[in-house]
């Protein structure tokens, strides 16, 4: 992987000197006290103000139809979250040493949304803390320590899950109890094989492994595959490497921290799709519709042992405000029929974008389910030669018309939609029309 593709969709320093001056002079503040480390996104960066429901506007009163930021799932701003927050942030908010209703209630309703077998729950406040919590127990359990991840998978910024996360560039090496394998890239192979195409993958990862003195601890996979290029189907094409990675003893952590919370629409957890009962699963971003709560849900008996044999504290994870934020927006996602919406919504945009891809050639497939997709772009059809040049041009150009998403993949030629979960089919007409525009102009 490139370095350009370590950073998809970035704005280059270099370019400032084309904006207008006032954001020019706030990238100046910006790198100023913040450094170089932070990214902006898109070739003009944006300056958003302020957020409600699925848009954002800019300091100009521009707004933009956001079809990407799935941290705020429910829609920017809420007012049932908003105000959840603000009642309890007015009464208390400390930590977990104390007894406290809130933690127990939204740990109550978090689990039962899961299968039986997972019914205890520990929060963070970020999602990266949430892997690198997964990570620990699993390497208790199993007193083992190698992990395998896909081959452009992303699950934080710690120490220890920037290892397993290859999406952050050579730059930052993996592990060397680390190995990265292909995606389950549906579009280059065969689909009625992938799942047996996968789990070889896999145990080819566990043979080395262990052919160097390290034993397995874990599968970790983001259960859509998002910075892989987003392949959901056909399921259960997971389950075969899930039977590899505990055969050979170790657990299969599934990470729905982009594909959880409803995303999918067919149902509320990415791994459900596979028929699958993870041993572990982590959480976060869309969790309190953008509040920091994060958390991990696991197997009772895994957790025995990892708090036998280990103290476990978090400061600010399951504080009363963040769990209120997470409980209001529980609430929204159940009263509010959004499951059903994200899969009414996705079916809805597919439908669109395979249409479409009879009038424009640059879409070579369309993948997802619910409000979580991919559309792959490229030059032929026919030889499905990557258009990683154009897919940087139609996710800054659908930018200037005022839509906003992202771009994923191996190649940097995967349009990357996810949109909060009220988007509808009048917000994805919207999207398709501006969609329209710009293939035209590629």
């Amino acid at each position: 992987m490139s370095k350009d593709k370590a950073m998809l969709n970035a704005f280059d320093p270099a370019a400032a000197g084309s904006l207008p001056a006032a954001e020019r002079a706030l990238i100046e503040r910006r790198q100023r006290v913040l450094g170089t480390a932070y990214r902006l996104f898109y070739d003009n960066p944006l300056h958003i103000v302020r957020g409600e429901g699925v848009w954002l506007y800019d300091a100009g009163g521009e707004r933009y139809l956001d079809a990407y930021n799935n941290v705020a799932s429910v829609g920017h701003s809420h007012p049932r979250v908003v105000a959840a927050i603000a009642e309890q942030a007015a009464m208390l908010n400390t930590h977990t040493r104390y007894l406290h209703d809130g933690v127990v209630e939204y740990a109550e309703r978090l689990v039962a949304t899961f299968p039986s077998a997972l019914s205890q729950a520990m929060f963070t406040c970020t999602g990266s803390e949430a892997n690198d919590l997964a990570l620990r127990i699993a390497r208790s359990h199993t007193g083992a320590s190698g992990v395998i991840v896909t081959e452009l998978a992303y699950h934080g910024v710690t120490a220890a899950v920037a290892a397993v996360s290859p999406s952050l560039g050579k730059t930052v090496p993996l592990g060397v109890d680390v190995r990265a394998v292909s995606a389950p890239d549906t579009y280059r192979h065969d689909p009625a094989t992938i799942g047996v195409w996968f789990a070889a993958r896999v145990q080819e990862a566990i043979d080395d492994m262990l052919r160097h003195g390290i034993r397995p601890a874990a599968l970790l996979v983001d259960t859509v595959f998002s910075s892989d290029g987003v392949y959901t189907d056909p399921a259960p094409f997971l389950a075969p490497a899930v039977e590899a990675i505990r055969a050979a003893g170790g657990l299969f952590i599934a990470d729905e921290v982009q594909a959880g919370f409803a995303r999918t629409g067919s149902c509320m957890w990415g791994f459900q799709r596979h028929g699958l009962v993870p041993d572990i699963v982590t959480m976060g971003k869309p969790m309190g519709n953008g509040h920091p709560i994060a958390g991990v849900v696991a197997r009772p008996e895994i957790f025995e042992r990892f708090g036998r044999d280990a103290r476990y504290f978090n400061t600010f994870g399951g504080n009363p405000v963040s769990c209120a934020a997470a409980l209001a927006t529980l609430d929204v996602i159940q009263d509010e029929g959004l499951q059903a919406n994200a899969a009414r919504t996705g079916a809805y945009l597919r439908d669109k974008f395979r249409e479409m891809a009879r009038k424009h050639s640059w879409i070579g497939d369309v993948r997802g389910d619910g409000l979580f997709m991919g559309i792959e772009l490229v030059k032929d059809q026919a030889a499905k030669t990557p258009a990683t040049e154009e897919t940087h041009r139609f996710v800054n150009l659908m930018r200037e018309h005022r839509v906003l998403l992202s771009a994923t993949g191996l190649r940097g030629n995967v349009i990357k939609l996810r949109p909060q979960l009220p988007f509808s089919l009048e917000n994805a007409d919207q999207l398709m029309q501006a969609a329209d525009e710009v293939f035209a102009k590629l």
